[in-house]
């Protein structure tokens, strides 16, 4: 079962989040295998954390709670909440298989909230930019609850026009980062 988890950071727990960087890496480590897409998030200067994002394969609702709720960030008090949902992942890969790479380009997540109707539930014709796509379900994966979007576009506003504007009760877009550790 495919998970995506968006925590958010509170605001001023910057020097924390630094201060935990080591203990959450070892921690992300630990579920290398069953990782799909990870990365931080970035407030609109850029360079400030908002948030952390990750896409994993796990076993079971009681899994992926676990892995959310048992992140040193988490524990410690970095983050102000926790979007759990199930996800499909349309693409059937992984960050890594990404063709444009880690670097290079404006890179976002784009998360639109909704309910009723799904939609949105097909991969768009252009998916040279998109680095992971699908739906946010309800635990039972029966209930679609929004789309979930990990891509490269040109700017923030090109991002957004990925979802369906008016099927959305609130379309998010973050700057987002290929995450973990590199090299």
């Amino acid at each position: 079962m495919e998970y995506f988890c968006y925590h958010r950071d509170r605001a001023g727990s910057a020097a924390l989040r630094d201060e935990l960087l080591e203990e959450h890496w070892s921690y992300m480590d630990r579920y290398a295998a069953e990782m799909i897409a990870r990365g931080p998030t970035f407030a609109d200067d850029g360079a400030t954390p908002s948030g952390s994002v990750h896409v994993l394969d796990l076993p079971d609702p009681a899994a992926a709670r676990a892995f959310a709720f048992d992140e040193p960030n988490y524990q410690a008090g970095v983050y102000r909440d926790v979007l759990l949902r199930r996800w499909r992942n349309l693409l059937g890969s992984t960050m890594w298989d990404f063709p444009g790479g880690r670097e290079g380009g404006n890179r976002y997540l784009v998360l639109g909230l909704g309910s009723g109707q799904g939609a949105d539930l097909a991969v768009p014709h252009n998916t040279d930019e998109l680095i992971a796509y699908g739906p946010l379900l309800s635990d039972d994966g029966a209930t679609w609850l929004g789309t979930a979007v990990l891509m490269r576009a040109p700017d923030a506003k090109a991002a957004r026009t990925v979802l369906t504007a008016d099927r959305y009760a609130d379309i998010e877009v973050h700057d987002w980062q290929f995450g973990g550790r590199s090299g």
